[in-house]
C-alpha cells in the first residue's frame, strides 16, 4: 500500500499491463511463503461477531446453533474466494466488477455506496466502542467528560484504539498490516482455544450442533436478564452476519490480494479498471501463470476459512460452557466484566486475562481492517459514480474517506459510550446480511460472464471457473435471501427502536 500509485480510468498503468506476469510459487512451502491476504482477512473479521455475538449467543442458546456459524462462514467463503479469483485474473477489484453488472449504469455501485456508507459508520463506531469496553476492563482509564452539567463521557480507550488504527491505515503499508494481523491472530487463537478447551461439551453435543439445524427457544432466565431478547433469530442473525465478516469483508479480501500483488494485480496499485486490451491478448502460457496464482488464492482463502471457523466456534463454545452454565447473558459494559469474573473464578485471574486480551486484540485487529478497507470501498464506489473524483490519486481518495470515518467514530463514541452489544448487532445485520445475496449474484456474473468477455479464448479455457464455484455462490444467494426476506425485517425494526431509545435518553 505504501507504494500506491495513481490509476488511470482505462487501467493502462495497472495490473500486469507493462510487463510479464510473474510466475506463481509452486509447492506447498512456496505457497505458504506468499500467503498474507488471509491473515489480514482473519484479523479483520475475527472481532465483534466472534467475541461478543458468538460468545453471548453460545451462552444463551448453547452449542445447538453451531450449524449457523458453519453455514454462514462456509457460504461467505465462496463469495470471498470467487471475488479474489476475479481480481487475480482481471487485476481489478470487486466494486469495478459490480459496475459491469447489466442494468442502469452503476446501479449496484450506488446501492453499495449508500448501504455501505451507513453500515460503515455504524459498524466502525461499534468496534471502537467494543474495543474500548474490553481494554478498559484490562487497564481502566477514566473517561473524558464534556460539560459540567449532564456531562458526556467519551471512552479514552476508544480514542486510543481509533488513533492507533487510523495511523496504521493512513500509512497504508501492506507488509505492516500483514505482520500486525499475523501476530494478533496468533494471540487470539491461543487465547480462545485455551479457554474453550476448559469448557467443551460432550462430542455428541458438538456434532448435533453442527448437523442438527436446531433453533432452540430462548430460555426464560435470559429474557429476565435482558427483555430485548425475544427470539432465537434475534441472536442468530447478527452472529451469522459478522461470522467471516460481512459484505464489506468479502470486498476487502480482494484489496488484500491486490496489496500482495497476486496474478494480474501489481503490488500497491489500486483504484483502476482492468486493462481490457491486455486481457484480450493473454497467451496460453500467461494464462497458465495466472492459473498458478488462482491456486495460491484458493489456499490462502481456505486458510482463512479454517482459522475463522475454529476460532468462531471456540468463542461460542466458551460462552456456552462458562456463561451459559451459570445462566448469565450480559450485554453492555458488564459483558466483559462478567466474562472476567466468571473466568477468574474457575481458572484464576490468568485465564480470565487471556480471554479478555484475546477479545480486546480481536477488536483492535477488526478496527485496523475496517479502517483499511471501508474507506477504500467507498472511494472506489465514488470514483465510479462521480468520474471527476477519479482524477484524484487513489491514496488521496482513500485518505479523504478515512478522515470522514475518524469524525464519525468520535461521534459514535460520544453518543453511545460503552454499549457494544446493540451497536454490534445492528452493524452485523446491516453489513453482514442485507446486501450479501446480491453480492453472491454479482460475483457469479463477474467470474462466469465478465471474465469470459475480457479474456482471450485460450485464456478463458484455462481460467474458466468450475461448477462448484457456481454451486457455492448459488447456495449463498439462497440461504442469505431467506434470512433477509423472512427473518431480518422484524429484528431490524427491534434494533432500530432500541437505538432510538438510547438516543432519546
Amino acid at each position: 500500500m505504501a507504494e500506491e500509485q495513481s490509476g488511470t480510468e482505462n487501467g493502462a498503468a495497472d495490473g500486469a499491463a507493462d510487463g510479464a506476469i510473474k510466475k506463481a510459487p509452486v509447492g506447498l512451502m512456496g505457497i505458504v511463503l506468499v500467503m498474507g491476504p488471509s491473515l489480514i482477512w482473519c484479523g479483520e473479521y475475527i472481532g465483534s461477531g466472534e467475541v461478543i455475538l458468538a460468545t453471548r449467543t453460545g451462552a444463551i442458546l448453547g452449542p445447538a446453533v453451531l450449524w449457523a456459524l458453519v453455514i454462514g462462514i462456509s457460504l461467505k467463503y465462496w463469495i470471498g474466494l470467487c471475488g479474489a479469483r476475479y481480481t487475480v485474473v482481471t487485476g481489478e477489484g470487486m466494486i469495478d466488477c459490480f459496475s459491469r453488472v447489466p442494468g442502469p449504469k452503476n446501479w449496484l455501485v450506488w446501492l453499495v455506496f449508500l448501504g455501505q456508507g451507513f453500515a460503515g459508520v455504524c459498524s466502525i463506531g461499534a468496534i471502537a466502542v467494543a474495543a474500548a469496553t474490553f481494554l478498559n476492563n484490562l487497564i481502566p482509564i477514566a473517561d473524558i467528560s464534556i460539560g459540567s452539567e449532564n456531562p458526556i463521557n467519551i471512552p479514552v480507550w476508544g480514542i486510543i484504539v481509533m488513533a492507533f488504527c487510523f495511523t496504521v491505515a493512513w500509512i497504508g503499508s501492506f507488509n505492516v498490516l500483514k505482520m500486525l494481523m499475523a501476530g494478533i491472530v496468533g494471540i487470539i487463537v491461543v487465547g480462545v482455544l485455551y479457554v474453550a478447551s476448559k469448557s467443551l461439551p460432550p462430542v455428541g453435543e458438538i456434532v448435533s450442533g453442527v448437523f442438527g439445524f436446531s433453533v432452540p427457544e430462548v430460555p426464560a432466565w435470559a429474557t429476565e436478564q435482558d427483555p430485548q431478547i425475544t427470539t432465537s433469530w434475534g441472536l442468530i442473525l447478527p452472529m451469522v452476519g459478522w461470522a467471516a465478516g460481512g459484505f464489506a469483508s468479502q470486498v476487502w479480501y480482494a484489496y488484500w490480494v491486490m496489496g500482495a500483488g497476486y496474478g494480474m494485480t501489481r503490488k500497491g496499485v489500486w483504484g483502476a479498471r482492468a486493462d481490457e486490451p491486455r486481457l484480450a491478448a493473454l497467451t496460453e502460457d500467461e494464462a497458465r501463470s495466472l492459473l498458478g496464482w488462482v491456486r495460491v488464492v484458493r489456499w490462502d482463502a481456505t486458510a482463512a476459512l479454517v482459522i475463522g471457523m475454529v476460532v468462531t466456534c471456540a468463542f461460542l463454545l466458551a460462552g456456552s460452557g462458562i456463561l451459559g452454565a451459570q445462566e448469565l447473558a450480559p450485554s453492555g459494559n458488564d459483558l466483559v466484566l462478567k466474562l472476567s469474573e466468571v473466568f477468574a473464578s474457575q481458572w484464576n485471574k490468568g485465564g480470565a486475562t487471556l480471554f479478555i486480551l484475546a477479545g480486546a486484540l480481536a477488536m483492535v485487529s477488526t478496527q485496523m481492517g475496517q479502517l483499511s478497507g471501508w474507506p477504500r470501498l467507498l472511494a472506489d464506489c465514488f470514483r465510479l459514480i462521480c468520474p471527476p473524483f477519479s482524477r484524484i490519486a487513489p491514496k488521496t481518495q482513500f485518505r479523504i474517506f478515512l478522515s470522514l470515518f475518524l469524525v464519525t467514530n468520535l461521534t459514535v463514541l460520544t453518543l453511545f459510550g460503552l454499549r457494544p452489544v446493540l451497536l454490534v448487532s445492528l452493524g452485523a445485520i446491516l453489513d453482514g446480511l442485507l446486501l450479501v445475496p446480491i453480492q453472491a449474484l454479482a460475483v457469479g456474473w463477474g467470474i462466469f460472464v465478465v471474465q469470459k468477455k475480457l479474456l482471450s479464448p485460450a485464456a478463458w479455457e484455462l481460467l474458466r471457473p468450475r461448477w462448484y464455484h457456481a454451486a457455492g455462490l448459488a447456495a449463498a444467494f439462497v440461504v442469505f435471501t431467506y434470512f433477509c426476506v423472512f427473518q431480518v425485517p422484524a429484528e431490524l425494526v427491534k434494533l432500530w427502536a432500541a437505538l432510538v431509545d438510547i438516543l432519546q435518553e
